[in-house]
């Protein structure tokens, strides 16, 4: 079977316009040494790599391995299991027509999709096939984590949570290098530069700090431990109603992740349906 869209090699660096990201040296070691201490409690930063890892594989078996249009219901649901902002909103689009009018938007955001000068483009044209209103501000994250989770090495990680230019909020205004940051406004455009720019001061920091294998996954974790460590300092105000106290360092930093898609044994998953009914996962395979 031909792929519509797996990557056939590693990609070619693209000249863009860099934005210059002042970020906190300190900051960002406390939240590695954070992440460290947390994720050791749990198996260790490895085993939060291969759950990574293990998300960006069931992506693939969905959307990469084919045409993107046949993208079957059930599996697109088990995918949105594991995307938290997407599965509290994405309801309605579950059914049709609805769900066929978003498998176009998803076909288009990926043709040409190794071609990465389109990307914020091909990002824009699938947000303007929904409602420009506060209630489908997800939809913007479904095509980061779809991006991201088929060509990681192409793709940085993209979600408002990671920067949202119009809220002055994210990763980036957690780590920013300025006493006053609660009092400004940071004029960083949220694009795919940014977001190449972020991982590739991430990555080196991180190298710096010992770390040389599996960094595009390391750069994930250390930027939702930023923003969960945020979200903790705030009482857990992102995302009210998915994000309680969280009973561990590392709770938070999971949710944000999706990787609590699915509860421990079971297929039973955080997705409900608009009826309120929570999705089950049939296909074991996709958790194996």
């Amino acid at each position: 079977m031909v792929s519509f869209f797996r990557p056939t090699q590693v990609p070619a660096p693209v000249e863009v316009s860099r934005p210059r990201l002042d970020l906190s040296g300190p900051l960002l070691t406390r939240a590695f040494e954070s992440l460290v201490a947390g994720a050791e409690k749990q198996g260790g930063v490895e085993y939060w790599i291969d759950a990574l890892k293990l998300k960006s594989r069931m992506f693939e078996q969905a959307l990469g391995q084919g045409h993107p249009g046949d993208l079957p219901l059930d599996t697109f649901k088990s995918l949105c299991a594991f995307m938290a902002s997407v599965r509290r909103r994405v309801g309605p689009y579950l059914e049709r027509p609805a769900y066929d009018e978003m498998v176009g938007a998803i076909v288009e955001l990926l043709t040409d999709a190794r071609d990465t000068s389109t990307t914020d483009a091909r990002l824009a044209a699938f947000c303007s096939h929904f409602p420009e209103d506060g209630k489908h501000r997800w939809v913007r994250d479904l095509a980061a984590e779809i991006l991201h989770n088929l060509d990681p090495e192409r793709y940085p990680l993209m979600c408002r949570w990671v920067w949202d230019r119009k809220a002055n909020t994210g990763v980036i205004r957690e780590i920013w290098f300025d006493d006053n940051v609660d009092n400004i406004t940071i004029d960083v455009p949220d694009g795919y530069a940014t977001y190449l720019t972020l991982r590739e001061e991430l990555s080196q920091f991180l190298t710096g700090n010992g770390v040389f294998r599996d960094v595009v996954w390391y750069v994930d974790l250390l930027s939702a431990k930023v923003y969960a460590d945020y979200i903790a300092a705030q009482g857990g105000v992102y995302l009210r109603a998915d994000f309680s106290a969280p009973g561990d360092p590392m709770e938070h930093t999971r949710r944000i992740l999706g990787l609590d898609g699915v509860k421990a044994g079971s297929g039973r998953t955080r997705l409900k349906a608009i009826n309120g009914e929570a999705f089950v996962i049939e296909d074991r395979n996709l958790l194996d």
